[in-house]
């Protein structure tokens, strides 16, 4: 059986030093994140990221766009048929170490019947969104997959929009699992009940009001 780092940790006779330097670590990176939450604004897109602050640069037409229909889509069909809370870009999301600002969000009726009007920091959601770009990729699909995963983030699209794709990931025993990558055809949402649709409003404007339009009438 493969050793973990807490066995590897105990079994060397550094052990007492090891958690002290981790304990001292640790202190300093919270101090950090509190000096982040008094100067964060609401004119930036931040994040607190493994005791660095991420300070987004402004998004591309085809980035903004896909948010806008995802948004969009989500918000329309939640609020129809009463679901939940979707939340785009400026909901920051308070997880164990890190706080994101994801594209965009769900959280289940449950859930979201607990939120405050005046409410700043926000868990882990049911669903996340978050769209590429060159600065956010490897954070995408490297802490942010690993952190949404660890705090039962039940569904995680990465969507692309160069390629015009999107993957769809479930949790499944406490890991993602790839349950769809396509850019045809049409993606349904385990998380949001009786959500199915085609994957290409997601990039162009002029599909999604067909389809919004056929959905409402």
């Amino acid at each position: 059986m493969k050793e973990s780092i807490v066995d590897e940790i105990m079994n060397s006779p550094r052990a007492p030093m090891i958690l002290e330097e981790l304990q001292q670590a640790w202190a300093k990176e919270q101090s950090y994140r509190q000096r982040f939450y008094k100067e964060m604004t609401e004119q930036q897109k931040t994040e607190f990221i493994r005791g660095e602050v991420i300070v987004h640069s402004p998004a591309k037409k085809r980035h903004l766009e896909a948010v806008g229909n995802i948004y969009t889509l989500l918000k329309l069909f939640t609020q129809k048929h009463k679901l939940g809370a979707v939340f785009s870009e400026k909901a920051l999301i308070q997880l164990t170490r890190n706080d994101f600002e994801p594209d965009v969000c769900f959280f289940k009726k449950e859930k979201a019947q607990t939120f405050e009007e005046d409410q700043l920091f926000f868990p882990a959601p049911d669903l996340v969104v978050e769209v590429l770009s060159s600065g956010t990729q490897q954070r995408d699909r490297g802490v942010k997959f690993e952190d949404y995963q660890l705090h039962k983030v039940a569904e995680y699209w990465i969507v692309d929009t160069e390629q015009k794709t999107i993957e769809q990931y479930l949790l499944e025993d406490q890991q993602y699992q790839l349950a769809t990558k396509a850019r045809d055809g049409h993606l349904q949402s385990s998380v949001i009940s009786g959500l199915t649709f085609p994957i290409p409003v997601i990039f162009n404007e002029d599909e999604l009001m067909n389809f919004l339009s056929k959905l409402f009438s």
